[in-house]
């Protein structure tokens, strides 16, 4: 069974990825195309957890038959899976490295976490947890996994920090990611990175969630009492997320218990809109520009982001003081006749627009690159 509206989901995800990471200019975005400055959660933050969500909600129908629930006690996993698992956690683990390191790769300085390179990770984890755990054991991993890192974020004392220390350089995520890492290796050599080591456990359970929803959705009808159901589970983790946040506030770069329980809130109710329209429905057509994207969005996530570092590298012009490729485009082309926020609005669609063309054209030739 394939589901067609988590090609649709995927496809948002991805289209909305490289809408946030793609202005004309990083000094003109609007707020909601942007990051929360620190706590706080703004539509830009739901993206990354929707792809982790879908990696889970995939992992329901392409692991189903190795899982505890559906293979005979008595059965053991393959090797070639776990070897098929890793293969794929490692290709993702080093493209992202590539990514980060473009075109230099200097091995003292490079950083080693990522936005691929967190699902890779997350992905492996999470495999290895649906092999050997029943559902009510995951259920159980995953309440661990946020409350134990809430205690550990929270009562931990950091050396020259103290306790419950929830800023950039002071917590407690932060500090094991030193330890581990090295500050050279994390984004732009700070004191933490966005897509740490130690914050991609909860991230964990992001996918946990999203493989425990493809799992309950394969043993229901298609039917509106399913798309109503997310509806409910999607509200209920906004009151439960919403009230750890008083607590424990709503944090993508620490990838917070809070913010975990919310964002799956909002992966279930985009989910639930996919799958009413889609699978229920049969409303395809509106869909169609998201699938096509969809099928292929990791190819397009790493291809968009090596193109996007070409042109900030290719000079325009002899000066030192000459601008990039993309800059000179953003000011030539858009920024001159839409002004500095809408022109850098317009260089982030008309460069969505350019990969949907890619990605069309790669439907229409049938090149599915898949891991």
């Amino acid at each position: 069974m394939r589901l067609q509206a988590l090609d649709v989901f995927r496809g948002i995800a991805i289209a909305s990825m490289i809408l946030v990471n793609n202005p004309g200019s990083w000094n003109y975005v609007y707020p909601w195309l942007d990051h929360a400055e620190w706590n706080g959660c703004t539509p830009t933050d739901l993206v990354f957890p929707f792809f982790l969500f879908i990696v889970g909600v995939a992992m329901a129908f392409s692991l189903s038959k190795y899982t505890q629930e559906y293979r005979a006690p008595e059965t053991i996993v393959p090797k070639s899976i776990y070897l098929q698992i890793a293969r794929r956690s490692g290709i993702l683990f080093l493209l992202g490295l590539l990514l980060n390191g473009f075109p230099y790769y200097n091995l003292a300085e490079i950083r080693i976490m990522g936005v691929l390179q967190r699902i890779g990770v997350a992905y492996f984890l999470a495999a290895i947890a649906i092999f050997y755990l029943s559902r009510k054991g995951l259920w159980a991993l995953c309440g661990g996994i946020l409350l134990g890192y809430y205690i550990l974020m929270q009562f931990v004392l950091v050396p020259g920090y103290g306790i419950g220390n929830l800023t950039p350089e002071g917590n407690f995520a932060a500090y094991i990611d030193r330890l581990i890492l090295g500050q050279k290796h994390l984004w732009k050599g700070g004191f933490y990175d966005p897509e740490g080591l130690f914050s991609t456990f909860p991230a964990v359970v992001t996918v946990i969630l999203g493989y425990l929803t493809g799992n309950w959705i394969r043993k229901q009808p298609i039917r509106t009492d399913t798309s109503a159901s997310l509806v409910v589970f999607g509200i209920s983790c906004f009151v439960i997320g919403y009230l750890w946040a008083e607590l424990f506030p709503l944090n993508k770069s620490l990838w917070t218990s809070s913010f975990v329980i919310v964002t799956v809130g909002w992966s279930l109710i985009l989910l639930a809109f996919c799958y009413e329209t889609i699978e229920v429905r049969g409303w395809k057509k509106w869909g169609f520009p998201f699938k096509v994207m969809g099928l292929n969005a990791l190819t397009i996530f790493v291809a968009s982001g090596f193109v996007g570092r070409i042109l900030n590298l290719i000079k325009i012009g002899d000066s030192p003081q000459a601008p990039s490729a993309k800059t000179w485009l953003y000011e030539t082309l858009f920024q001159s006749g839409f002004g500095a926020m809408n022109g850098s609005l317009a260089f982030a669609i008309a460069t969505l627009i350019f990969w949907w063309l890619v990605s069309y054209l790669m439907y229409r030739q049938e090149w599915f690159v898949k891991v």
